[in-house]
């Protein structure tokens, strides 16, 4: 039963988010994602915070392979891998991840925010060492959360602290030390170190692990992710990445890597062990996925050059851009009310983009995170920019 006393307490902290500016509305999209979707109301906008990097989220040929797969394999699992939840076509798509980015195996989960989740407790104990970037994902610090090495936390890509940060623990006494890592920091549009902390890695007998969600499919020369970007195809130990953004962006994740890792997690990993498996139509989608990246890099080269593009036009109208060279292009405001009217005056303007603030990002670096798309044309980068310096100018911020 909720009690009065309770549901007051749930009234009081609501109104005080509400308060603070932070209260974060949704909005409804009565169309399929793309560069241009249409909102409840009628209204079509330009979508320019979507994780649809590749515009692959309506792609003709991916729908289709959906659609073949719903016939072919069935809607849903209703069962866990190790039941009886593991088609041909988990195994073939886990393969198909394998060979992409160059690992030795992978195990599928329903979001990468499970595969993080059950990571670190399978691989680390109490007499290990757990060092994790000060700006990693919140499913990256709930993992760890999870496990009971020791914990130290480095600042943001800084490989000094971090370098001191194992010395650390090899002076506690560490039996092994993992270092994770955002491969793209997703508030910031800032590419990770991926070498540095490689190197760092390798002489100090780390395992290193990073979260590729916002560069799988389009960073790097053929798309393979950060570890490509940073000349790192074929080294790494072990990767999480999802299904979700820009490789369909559907839902399901992965942990990607040396083959004992992964054996260990499915004997172990808790969100693999108690969750469905993904469903038949994403796996059949996301397949198709990888044979349209594998084919050609035509779409990572437009969501480059339209991020040059882009990145290049905001750069002159006077804000404060995060970031470089990824589609993330984060228009830094600092306050959270500013950013919720920033959003709602572009809004009116035919410009979808959310303000994001405090708790999802650190209090007063509230900003308007931009994302590009290889669906977006120039045309669309051209009205997205005129509107932001016009609500920059309306709101004072320029």
């Amino acid at each position: 039963m909720l009690s009065p006393i309770f549901l007051a307490q749930l009234q009081t902290t609501l109104a005080d988010i509400d308060a603070a500016g932070l209260y974060k509305h949704e909005h409804f999209i009565d169309s399929p994602q793309d560069a241009v979707v249409r909102l409840h109301d009628g209204r079509e906008v330009i979508n320019m915070c979507a994780n649809n990097y590749l515009g692959l989220a309506n792609h003709p040929e991916v729908v289709a392979a959906a659609r073949e797969g719903i016939n072919r394999w069935g809607f849903g699992m209703a069962s866990v891998r190790f039941i009886c939840g593991t088609q041909s076509l988990h195994r073939q798509l886990e393969e198909t991840i394998s060979a992409f980015l160059g690992t030795e195996d992978t195990i599928l989960y329903p979001s990468c925010f499970d595969a993080n989740g059950g990571l670190f407790e399978v691989l680390l104990t109490a007499e290990d060492a757990v060092l994790s970037d000060s700006l990693n994902h919140a499913s990256i610090i709930d993992g760890v959360r999870l496990c009971k090495a020791q914990r130290y936390r480095y600042r943001n890509n800084d490989l000094a602290d971090l370098e001191a940060q194992l010395q650390a623990a090899d002076t506690a006494g560490a039996r092994h030390k993992l270092i994770t890592s955002d491969g793209v920091f997703s508030m910031d549009g800032v590419i990770a170190n991926l070498a540095g902390l490689h190197a760092l890695a390798e002489k100090y007998n780390a395992l290193l692990h990073f979260d590729d969600c916002h560069a799988t499919g389009f960073l790097g020369a053929t798309g393979r992710g950060t570890h490509q970007h940073c000349g790192l195809l074929g080294k790494i130990d072990l990767t999480t990445g999802t299904l979700g953004k820009a490789l369909g962006g559907g839902t399901g994740g992965y942990t990607s890597g040396k083959q004992e890792i992964i054996d260990l997690l499915r004997q172990r990993s808790r969100p693999y062990l108690f969750s469905n498996s993904i469903a038949p139509p994403v796996a059949a989608a996301s397949l198709k996925v990888f044979e349209l990246l594998t084919a050609s890099t035509e779409l990572a080269d437009r969501v480059k050059d339209n991020t040059a593009y882009f990145r290049k036009a905001m750069a002159q109208t006077g804000f404060t851009i995060s970031g470089a060279d990824h589609p993330i292009t984060p228009v830094m405001l600092g306050d959270a009310r500013i950013a919720q009217q920033f959003s709602a005056k572009l809004l009116k303007k035919g410009i979808y983009a959310i303000g994001f603030f405090f708790p999802v990002v650190p209090q007063n670096t509230a900003r308007i995170r931009t994302q590009i798309s290889a669906a977006h044309t120039r045309d669309h980068l051209d009205q997205a920019v005129d509107a932001f310096t016009a609500v920059g100018k309306d709101l004072g911020v320029l």
